[in-house]
């Protein structure tokens, strides 16, 4: 089945530096994202509630974005992937965290409700 690309986007009061270690690094992401992530070469085990998922973590940019593929959905030869990357508004010098995602079309509002969930926990760990 053809998952469908969704974008949301989501005001953030934190440095560049600060978004970007939560969001590409094991101790960020365990504070808000998951439970816990091991690091395999380039694959992350992402640890929730005792359940695993792995992700590979596809590319990234420092104080700019990480981009990474679920295992199963790399094996099922889909070319979906979940990204985070920082947007500074230009004139107000707002940060704002970009969260591109996959899911499937009847799934997309729980996958959002799901990663509004995630960013407010994101938001209270950062103070912002």
């Amino acid at each position: 089945m053809e998952k469908e690309k969704y974008q949301i986007e989501f005001p953030v009061n934190s440095s560049k530096g600060v978004l970007f270690n939560a969001f590409s690094t094991p101790s960020g992401l365990a504070e808000w994202f998951c439970d816990d992530v091991n690091i395999k070469k380039d694959v992350h085990i992402f640890v929730w509630e005792g359940s695993e998922e792995s992700a590979r973590l596809v590319s990234k940019k420092r104080d700019e974005f990480a981009k990474f593929r679920w295992m199963e959905d790399e094996e099922d030869g889909q070319n979906t992937f979940f990204e985070f990357r920082i947007k500074v508004d230009g004139l107000t010098g707002d940060t704002a965290l970009v969260i591109t995602d996959f899911a499937e079309a009847d799934e997309v509002e729980d996958a959002k409700e799901l990663w509004e969930a995630q960013v407010e926990k994101l938001k209270r760990v950062l103070g912002a």
